[in-house]
């Protein structure tokens, strides 16, 4: 919903996928349509959550 009113995708359905780019410090979970095999790796590293929506 940000990334919409914000204007970065026209709609929700469009998707986005996380690439493993850069360095992550923090636990986060994150929820997107797609993840690279990296991004995945990274955030699931840190004791993250990589979620399918």
């Amino acid at each position: 919903a940000l990334l919409v009113e914000s204007g970065i995708i026209k709609d929700e359905k469009d998707g986005i996928k996380v690439l493993g780019n850069g360095t992550l410090n923090k636990q986060l979970t994150v929820k997107a349509s797609k993840f690279s095999a990296s991004a995945k790796e990274a955030i699931e590293s840190k004791g993250g959550k990589a979620e399918v929506i």
